[in-house]
């Protein structure tokens, strides 16, 4: 055995250019092979791990892969709003640990903009349980202060002490801006990888003073009057005066129940145990018709839904691979006719058919295990390199790990297909007699 393979390279030496090119080709393939692979685990966990530590997201009633999607990440509109006093009944319950209340609708060119509270920074949670963080700044303290995500500071340029104006509704382009009351830029978060990064965070009492100033003011502002109304009706007397919300806008207290509806909120629970009794609580809540999900049940829905993407591109990287291996082929049958006169001295001199079966084979293994080696090196030399790019320009971790099991059942797939391709070749020598390999054909 160690005789074939020492004849082996020695005779992919006297090749060394097509043997070159051939490891080229492979090494290609199972480097996009692999790192798709790769880049699809790491995505997936990412979209899994988008929030955690969350044990309920609480909407209108609406189908739970939609309440997700508009509530996490920000992809389209509520069905309805959420009154406030549905929210703190909810939310003041005994077995609620924490609670987010969440107010989308609006925008600042092209992104979302995100009415919240102050127990966002301290109870939000994504990846493996990790917290917000500021990269600079501090967190929303004053009515009109703003947070922005990473994306959203990286990509218009903002720094701390800017002034933003919000426009109504989530296009790129508005022609109505609460140019009255701007916010100013008080912090920006680090990237996390997720829907924060392309949020602008604002106050609850902002986003109500500017709504409210726009409905009640001389030039009435229909779209902001709907903000006010959309969703249940609040009850009467509870309608603030223009001059009220400008005070609010002044700096002054703003009580927890005149705030405007929201559009969701985020419910951690004392004991875990208790949230499918939660969960029923809230689906069959009496004063408003409500929805309930958990997030872990419901992500992996919604990944069935938007992960044919990463299938489709995974099976490209597929046919990659399969193209570098009929390469191979094809340079092992062209090099046949070459190498009969070969052949037929190593039979001359004793080598049986097997042998030289055996050493064909022995040339389709070495190539395929050197091009999944080069591979593997340029895998890894990538992700070394490309590491901290990926995370800062995408948000996207991906570890500098062992391989996975199915990684390594890939590279093994690919290293078996290449011993059988190997085999087309090694047969059609094998039946090639002596008689045959020495005969001069004209």
């Amino acid at each position: 055995m160690n005789a074939i393979l020492t004849l082996a390279l020695k005779s992919l030496r006297n090749r060394r250019g097509t043997a070159l090119l051939t490891v080229l080709s492979i090494a290609c393939a199972v480097l996009l092979l692999l790192g798709v692979e790769r880049l699809r685990h790491e995505s997936r966990e990412s979209f899994t791990n988008t929030i955690s530590g969350t044990d309920l997201i609480v909407g209108a009633r609406s189908s739970p892969v939609h309440l997700l999607l508009f509530s996490v990440f920000h992809v389209g509109n509520a069905t309805n709003n959420i009154s406030w006093d549905s929210y703190r009944a909810i939310a003041q319950r005994p077995e609620v640990a924490w609670s987010i209340p969440l107010s989308l609708g609006d925008s600042h060119r092209g992104f979302r903009v995100l009415g919240t509270s102050a127990d966002f920074f301290e109870h939000f949670r994504f990846g493996d349980r990790r917290r917000l963080e500021l990269a600079a700044g501090k967190a929303l303290d004053g009515p009109f202060d703003t947070v922005l995500g990473a994306e959203v500071a990286a990509q218009l340029g903002y720094r701390l002490g800017d002034r933003i104006v919000v426009a109504h509704g989530s296009g790129e382009v508005s022609f109505s801006l609460h140019e009255d009351h701007p916010f100013t830029v008080t912090g920006i978060l680090a990237r996390t990888g997720t829907p924060v990064d392309r949020t602008v965070h604002v106050t609850l009492a902002g986003m109500d003073a500017m709504h409210e100033d726009n409905a009640t003011g001389p030039a009435a502002d229909p779209l902001g009057a709907a903000m006010v109304r959309r969703g249940p009706q609040r009850q009467p007397g509870r309608e603030d005066s223009h001059a009220h919300a400008a005070e609010r806008a002044g700096g002054e207290e703003h009580a927890e129940d005149e705030h405007a509806a929201i559009t969701a909120f985020l419910v951690g629970l004392k004991s875990r145990p208790a949230v499918l009794s939660m969960q029923r609580y809230v689906n069959e809540y009496p004063d408003e018709a409500l929805t309930a999900i958990l997030p872990g049940a419901t992500l992996p829905e919604l990944w069935e839904i938007v992960g044919a993407a990463e299938k489709a591109l995974f099976g490209v990287s597929v046919l990659v691979a399969v193209v570098g291996l009929t390469g191979m082929l094809i340079a092992l049958l062209t090099s046949l006719s070459e190498r009969r006169r070969e052949m037929a001295v190593l039979r001359s001199v004793g080598a049986r058919p097997a042998q030289v079966f055996a050493l064909i084979v022995g040339e389709a293994t070495v190539l395929t295990l050197a091009g999944i080696a080069l591979g593997v090196a340029l895998l890894y030399g990538g992700l070394f390199l490309g590491q901290p790019w990926l995370e800062a320009r995408m948000g996207l971790y991906i570890p500098i790990a062992l391989p996975s099991g199915r990684e390594l059942t890939l590279a093994a797939l690919v290293a078996l297909a290449g011993i059988i391709i190997g085999l087309v070749p090694g047969y059609r020598l094998y039946r090639h007699s002596l008689a045959d390999g020495m005969t001069i054909r004209i």
